[in-house]
């Protein structure tokens, strides 16, 4: 059995504008950084013993062409000036040994902010429920 389990973890972000949906996502890849790589969508475990990162650490890390694991948050609108916002949010136990959540929300109507803020709280959710903390 292959054992991927990540040690190093790192959020990045981006935004990308134009009226082709897919080439917006294109946009907002290259302003994550992460447009060079190919991306393969996972659920949603912080795993034990991981470390958070920053941004610039983790993307030193990533060469063109790899294949990098995510989670990720993704909101499109052909409107304009919709109001709109995803992100991710993270839940690590205190204890090391055990695994944590990160949870991926998006929404329409919702600041950054209030988008962060569910986000936190679903992870957190999730996290204390595995504890068996409700």
């Amino acid at each position: 059995m292959l054992d991927l389990v990540a040690k190093k973890l790192f959020l990045t972000r981006g935004k990308g504008v134009h009226q082709d949906q897919l080439t917006s996502f294109e946009y907002a890849l290259r302003d994550a950084g992460i447009a060079g790589t190919n991306l393969v969508l996972i659920s949603s475990i912080f795993p034990p013993g991981a470390k958070l990162i920053s941004r610039a650490e983790g993307l030193k890390l990533i060469r063109p062409g790899s294949v990098q694991f995510v989670i990720y948050a993704k909101q499109q609108s052909n409107e304009p000036h919709r109001l709109m916002a995803a992100s991710v949010g993270i839940a690590e136990p205190m204890d090391k040994t055990k695994y944590g959540y990160l949870s991926e929300y998006h929404s329409f109507g919702e600041t950054e902010k209030e988008a962060g803020d569910y986000a936190e709280d679903i992870a957190a959710q999730m996290l204390a429920s595995s504890l068996g903390i409700e």
